[in-house]
């Protein structure tokens, strides 16, 4: 993998990202982040994320763990796994991601669920194969489907483990989605309808979600505005629709769980 330099690049220029949606793979999504300073929060994702690590040490934080994955390795989280992703403020972090529907790992491990323990890999065959394509994904040339699905497989076949991750959903989490997903969220008061002080419903909310209230509330968000933002044409409307109270309050907290602005995610 050919990325020597990249430290050096001399610009000015953070947070310049794109995003790339492909319709193959049942929804392929990609994130080519370059010199990226602002922080991602724990959140989740319904897909894989298969990062590429191009500059700078790429931190992850899981629940009980902090990862490093330096250049030139690749970091991987799974389905609804909790993590957030701090970055270089100064520097800045680059880095390329592909998001990979689970069906489509499940299907080349012949129908068996898909969990990757190792959150670093260090395979340099596999890290050469996905920086090619990061670097070709819109090449006319390049059969993006076919290429990459070689590379999964071999990612599958190397590293795919047989534990598996079951994402926890309770009676007090639901009750929290419905009531309060919209509203103007008061901790005291949702505690206080399920008969509890607001320290044990956090403690709780955050035992069975591993995120807190606020971050759950803004995650389901975002996640409705990706799909208005594909339907309606006024972004004022999106964000009234999903609780923000304009475009500059939704724009900053889609990039901060995105790494790109609504109008950015919108052109994909």
């Amino acid at each position: 993998m050919n990325i020597q330099g990249v430290n050096n690049i001399l610009t000015d220029t953070h947070n310049i990202s794109t995003y790339h949606k492909i319709p193959i793979l049942d929804g392929l999504e990609l994130l080519n982040a370059k010199k990226h300073t602002i922080d991602f929060p724990f959140h989740t994702h319904n897909n894989f994320n298969i990062t590429l690590i191009l500059n700078q040490t790429f931190c992850t934080k899981l629940n009980d763990k902090f990862l490093q994955a330096p250049i030139g390795t690749l970091s991987i989280t799974n389905p609804n796994e909790v993590h957030a992703t701090p970055c270089d403020n100064k520097l800045g972090n680059s880095f390329f991601t592909f998001y990979i529907q689970p069906d489509v790992l499940k299907t080349l491990n012949k129908g068996r669920d898909v969990f990757f323990e190792d959150k670093i890999i260090y395979d340099q065959d596999l890290c050469n194969s996905f920086h090619y394509l990061s670097m070709h994904f819109n090449h006319p040339e390049v059969d993006l489907e076919k290429e990459l699905l070689k590379v999964l497989e071999k990612l599958v076949a190397r590293y795919a483990s047989g534990m598996h991750f079951e994402y926890k959903k309770t009676a007090l989490f639901q009750s929290f989605i419905n009531e309060n997903l919209m509203e103007k969220f008061s901790l005291t008061d949702t505690a206080k309808r399920f008969g509890l002080d607001k320290y044990k419903f956090l403690r709780l909310f955050k035992h069975e979600t591993g995120l807190t209230p606020n971050n759950y509330i803004l995650l389901q968000r975002i996640e409705k505005c990706k799909k208005l933002i594909t339907k309606e044409a006024d972004l004022m409307d999106v964000a009234i629709e999903t609780g923000f109270y304009d475009v500059p309050h939704l724009s900053r907290h889609f990039k901060r769980f995105t790494g790109v602005t609504p109008s950015e995610y919108k052109r994909a």
